[in-house]
């Protein structure tokens, strides 16, 4: 295993992770934000174009993770890099979204 694996397995849990709130946003058929809304990342995309952009999320994640080296999910350094990437995108998500959503503002404000 190279570090390329463990980079590749970050970005594979970033964008697993990413897949998450696009398809349960599209699936219940609501509008949320996507890189294809107008403005980019604000505006709010339809619910069948967040199913397709949280799939097309998914296919890349399992190329990034499934098809570079040998994935093992009892390899701690290789979880440990797919959860780092998976945290990192969710920490950035709430904070980027959280403005939007009300997310941002402490219990009871």
């Amino acid at each position: 295993m190279t570090w390329l694996h463990l980079v590749s397995y970050f970005f594979g849990g970033a964008v697993l992770a990413n897949a998450v709130p696009h398809l349960v946003s599209g699936v219940t058929g609501r509008a949320f934000q996507s890189p294809f809304a107008n403005p980019p990342g604000r505006g709010l995309s339809s619910s069948t174009v967040n199913v397709l952009w949280g799939f097309f999320n998914l296919v890349v994640g399992y190329l990034l993770v499934a098809q570079v080296g040998a994935f093992d999910v009892r390899n701690l350094a290789q979880m440990g890099a797919l959860a780092l990437g998976a945290l990192a995108i969710g920490l950035f998500s709430a904070r980027a979204f959280g403005r939007f959503h009300g997310g941002n503002s402490p219990q009871g404000s």
